[in-house]
């Protein structure tokens, strides 16, 4: 946590450094060997320059950055195109007739103005920019030899930024900004604008710029070349409440629905730019992007943005748009095979009304059933052929419509989104110019990506990403619960497979998912600059532009832990039942993360500036409260069920906890509908509490179910009760979970290589207060508290923490009988005594010894060994090698999964191997218990049939006596895919957010025939198996989410020093500690 040194460190928190997020930088506040002033000194209103010639999205991004030298330095600077009295250059078009949609046809001449140009001031120059083979003065430039654009021209969205003495007339030097086409100019702009200190973010998160008086160009060139991704952009869906509220709330209803006009498009326009993306899907399920406002189509082009639509809208048509203008109005069903002639109009209306803006169009092809279902009423043969002959009219129908001969120079995409993925494995050719966009489960795995012999394709592949997604097993669109270590992985693995083309991510609202998606978009752009284990990187290069330097290290690690904490169980998600609150502390070691994520946070904001406080609330702060209040209120349901269970007089206080929780959570909302003076209000109105088991969101926000225990009367079985770590049972009395008129319970068994501390609790059922004392019967175990008071006021619970002492002569001297005893002893007897004997807590204590030349392993215990999947002791090189197998290791994600590492097969090119061709993890271990079969269970993070169903997921294991001959077994945890379904496990294992802890899809079996040294050998057979836990059941497995804590490690740990009580003990957790016991 942190305390001293924020207040001083605040003082820097608008930084020393001008930052790009990952870009190479070339502005500098130092003078020292700078080459060009463009701000300060004898620079008092520079000037940007354009040629006339320029278009009109370049001229605007100009116009922009002069806004932003005024935002950085207090004074605006000036924009000229070099011509005396210029006027605003326009952006003419011809708006569409959006009262007539089923007959194209136009409504006049309208104009988007660009920015006010002022006159020439050469003196004043600073910057010129401008297009190669547009730009009059570039073209000039280059021409001249005073710029080299060798490197980039002719290339996609490439620029070079040069210091050039004596540009133009007038101007003794100037940084010269080409760019090899419209945006890669505007993307060598907004380099710019980041660099002085403006964030992509300045409006749609309230980043405040970076002050600065004097600013310098620090290097003669830069050259950026094209993106690793070609097309890069997002999907507004799920729009409804947040999104459709906000805008409803600003902007006049279109004719059509809510306010999605010009005035709001242009804010996402520039922001996408200022990410460095091209490329939107707009909105869905209100909307009709192209009829709502005829100017939204012509502004997607003047700005430069490559317009698409959805999966479910082919050929530039709204999905509403088809059930509006022609379905209700009797032109018949959205269905080819019934209706082709009318939907191939409805297509040719679509390509009428975009062929101005053809030049910024990706087309959408294919076709799927109504409202974003799969197609009804036709066997999976017919649709094939059916979707062939679409998709041959589709592109006869723009080839026409667009005067174009060749086809294959437009580009389009077929989105392979669930049902239509399969459609391919039933014998469905694509055109190989049409880009394959697979896509991932809407819960962040790609289900599909390139063959080998897909790699060629003249269209290429890309993958539909989501971030937010409304449907089964559960919507999550309230917040961000975005790991960015899974984002980097799974894209560099999309990456390493070839598709590259196209990547689109689902946002929703986009709002409070800031974070994510600037993350996505880097990884977009130089995937080369941000390998795959760069996220934490990545979060300190963020924070750093977004919050300055001085607490960007401690920002990023926050970043890191909330997506972890977050992701592992989304918040739509969770559930009482999820965590266990009496297995492994779990439930209160998740608790104690966030309230420690939580502390650490709300140290930062206190010590920020005040104008960043609200930037670092809605992307920050806010997300981390919410996500802390809204565990408790889940664990909160659980721990009341148990204690009702229980007939624990606290279980009502903890129905009050749970009440003071949904409070703040209301109090969240409303203290973030006041942020920035208003401007965000309902951007939270997404419900988010109260799913009972339908994937759909709550219609209003409801807590979990809880029990009221009446506490007039005391309990029949006493006024005091008895509860142990490992059971909902309770003595005395009787209940479901221990026999009939039993009066003892057994804490979980102790063993030297096992967690150092158990537990149980003492609590009130009655009226009374009443003192209690636990008396063990022999003087080596260790008690916490011997003496205490329980009652009806706030005295009610007490948990007592059970040690042994291990160097106790008494425990060495002679064999103990275990299990020993503690008697818990009350004066508050009442008619009690006559139904029910004195409580008794045993412990069984197990005394055990691995032999001295067992160096390094892990050791069972308590019935079991549980290894993060990391800590293995070796890499088993393969037994073959194999050109498939050159290079091929394991590789370390670290801050990824459900704790804080995983391990899988590098580099992720690699193509599927077998036993033998395969390397292996190699886990040494000891065991004492000796099965016919020992179940291995592993937890491996959500992966599917990425080859196909025919070429399934798979990966081997392996558990024999030292020195034997390996004994794989082989295991295929992903099953078919059939249909609209998906493979049998996979609403749990998304859930889960891992492979395993449900069913039996990761569970092999393996003989132990005697006790003594094992070696476990994990062969996992290609990229995406990734091992976050290994599990070998004995027996004593007990329920829990994260599994049981790691085993303990001959050759790490210390006997005595280790806690083992849950899994922020683990190596590598995220989050976690090792010395201290979790209490509750």
């Amino acid at each position: 946590m942190f305390s001293m040194g924020l207040k001083g460190a605040a003082l820097l928190a608008f930084g020393s450094v001008v930052t790009a997020l990952g870009q190479e930088r070339i502005i500098t506040l130092n003078a020292t060997d700078s080459l060009l002033q463009i701000a300060g000194g004898s620079v008092s209103a520079g000037q940007i320059l354009v040629a006339p010639d320029e278009y009109w999205g370049v001229v605007r991004a100009a116009g922009d950055l002069a806004l932003d030298f005024g935002r950085v330095t207090g004074i605006n600077y000036t924009l000229s195109n070099g011509q005396s009295g210029a006027q605003p250059v326009q952006y003419v078009y011809n708006p569409v007739n959006n009262m007539n949609n089923t007959h194209y046809s136009t409504t006049g001449t309208e104009s988007f103005p660009g920015p006010n140009f002022s006159e020439p001031s050469p003196a004043d120059t600073v910057i010129i920019a401008g297009t190669i083979g547009k730009s009059s003065i570039i073209d000039a430039l280059v021409e001249s030899g005073a710029i080299d654009v060798s490197e980039t021209e002719g290339k996609w969205e490439s620029f070079t930024s040069q210091v050039v003495e004596t540009p133009v007339p007038g101007v003794a030097k100037a940084l010269v900004i080409a760019g090899s086409d419209p945006r890669g100019t505007i993307f060598g702009i907004y380099d710019i604008s980041e660099q002085i200190g403006v964030s992509p973010w300045y409006f749609w998160a309230d980043t405040p710029p970076k002050k600065s008086k004097n600013l310098y160009v620090s290097k003669a060139k830069k050259v950026q070349g094209p993106p690793s991704v070609k097309y890069r952009g997002f999907f507004l869906n799920d729009e409804q409440p947040a999104l459709t509220n906000w805008v409803a709330s600003r902007w006049e209803d279109t004719p059509y629905g809510p306010g999605y006009r010009p005035a709001f498009y242009s804010l996402i326009f520039e922001v996408l730019l200022r990410l460095r993306a091209n490329y939107l899907w707009p909105t869905l399920w209100a909307t009709m992007f192209e009829v709502d406002d005829p100017g939204n189509q012509p502004l997607a082009d003047a700005f430069e943005i490559v317009l698409g639509t959805s999966h479910t809208e082919p050929l530039m048509r709204a999905q509403n748009e088809f059930g509006k203008f022609y379905r209700d109005k009797g032109l018949g069903p959205w269905a080819y095979n019934e209706n082709n002639k009318t939907i191939d109009e409805y297509f040719r209306y679509g390509v009428a009304r975009a062929k101005p803006y053809a030049r910024n169009s990706l087309w959408t092809m294919g076709m799927r059933g109504t409202g974003d279902t799969h197609i009804e009423g036709l066997g999976v043969e017919h649709i094939v052929d059916m979707l062939t002959e679409l998709v041959e009219n589709q592109r006869e129908i723009i080839s026409t419509g667009l005067g174009v001969e060749d086809i294959t120079t437009v580009p389009q995409m077929w989105c392979l989104y669930k049902e239509v993925m399969t459609y391919l494995f039933h014998g469905l050719e694509v055109p190989d110019d049409i880009t394959l966009l697979w896509a991932d489960d809407n819960w962040g795995t790609v289900r599909r990506l390139p063959l080998l012999n897909e790699t060629q394709r003249a269209g290429g592949a890309g993958v539909y990403y989501h971030f937010d997604y409304v449907g089964d097993p559960r919507n999550y669109k309230w917040i961000n619960t975005i790991q960015l270590t899974r984002t980097a992985e799974q894209m560099h693995h999309t990456a390493a497979r070839g598709a590259d083309r196209i990547w689109i991510v689902n946002v929703g609202d986009m709002k409070a998912l800031e974070i994510p998606i600037n993350h996505y978009f880097d990884l977009a752009y130089d995937l080369n600059r941000w390998p795959v284990d760069s996220a934490h990187d990545w979060a300190k290069a963020y924070a750093t532009r977004e919050f300055g330097p001085a607490h960007a290290g401690h920002i990023a690690e926050i970043m890191i832990k909330y997506g972890l904490y977050a992701a592992r169980r989304k918040f739509e998600i969770l559930e009482s039942h999820v965590y266990s609150l009496i297995n492994y502390n779990e439930a209160d070691a998740v608790l104690q993360q966030w309230r420690e994520l939580v502390e650490d946070t709300q140290a930062i904001y206190d010590v920020l500036p005040a104008e960043q406080q609200p930037t670092f609330f809605q992307t920050i702060l806010h997300p981390v409260l919410a996500g802390e209040i809204v565990n408790k209120i889940h664990i909160g349901g659980g721990r009341n069920w148990l204690y009702a269970g229980q007939k624990r007089n606290s279980a009502n206080r903890v129905i009050s906890d749970v009440l003071s929780y949904s409070s703040q959570d209301a109090n969240l909302t409303r203290r973030w509908d006041t942020v920035s003076d208003g401007k965000w209000k309902h951007f939270m109105d997404q419900t988010h509490l109260g799913y009972d088991g339908y994937w759909q969101q709550p219609m209003r926000n409801t807590l979990p179910p809880m029990i009221h225990v009446q506490t007039d009367f005391a309990s029949v079985a006493g006024e005091v009760g008895i509860g142990v770590e490992g059971s909902n049972a309770t003595v005395q009395g009787d209940d479901q979970w221990h026999p009939n008129s039993s009066n003892q319970l057994n804490v979980p068994p102790f063993d030297k290589y096992g967690p150092i501390t158990r537990y149980f609790d003492i609590f009130s059922r009655g009226t009374k207060e009443c003192v209690w004392t636990a008396s063990p019967w022999q003087p080596f175990v260790k008690l916490s508290q011997y003496k205490g008071t329980v009652g009806p006021s706030d005295r009610q619970d007490t948990r007592v923490y059970v040690t042994i002492d291990w160097s106790h002569p008494a425990l060495n001297a002679t064999a103990v009988a275990s299990p020993v005893p503690i008697n818990i002893t009350t004066p508050c007897r009442g008619m009690d005594k006559y139904g029910f004997g004195l409580p008794r807590v045993n412990v069984p204590i197990t005394l055990r010894t691995i032999p001295s030349n067992f160096t390094e392993g892990f050791v069972e215990s308590d019935g079991h060994v549980s290894i993060v999947g990391s800590s293995y002791q070796a890499i088993t090189p393969p037994k073959e090698t194999s050109p498939l197998n050159n290079n091929v290791t394991y590789h370390t994600f670290k801050e990824f999964g459900r704790t804080g590492t995983g391990v899988g097969l590098y580099p992720l090119s690699t193509e599927k191997l077998t036993v033998s061709t395969a390397p292996a993890l190699e886990y040494s271990v000891y065991l004492f218990t000796n099965h016919s079969a020992a179940n291995i269970t592993l937890l491996i993070s959500p992966a599917l049939n990425y080859l196909g169903d025919w070429d399934p997921l798979e990966y081997a294991v392996s558990l024999v006596p030292k020195g034997s001959a390996d004994e794989p077994v082989n295991v295929q945890p992903v099953g078919p895919t059939e249909g609209t379904n998906m493979p049998d496990g996979w609403g749990y294992a998304v859930g889960d957010a891992v492979w395993g802890l449900r069913g039996k899809y990761t569970t092999s079996s393996h003989k132990v025939p005697r006790k003594g040294e094992y070696t476990l050998r994990v062969w996992a057979l290609m990229p995406g198996i990734i091992v976050q836990k290994v599990v070998v059941n004995l027996g004593g497995v007990r329920p829990s989410y994260l599994g049981p804590p790691e085993s303990f490690l001959v050759g790490r740990d210390v006997l005595g020093a280790r806690n083992g009580t849950s899994f922020l003990n683990e190596e590598g957790t995220l989050g976690g500690w090792k010395d201290t016991v979790v209490v509750a």
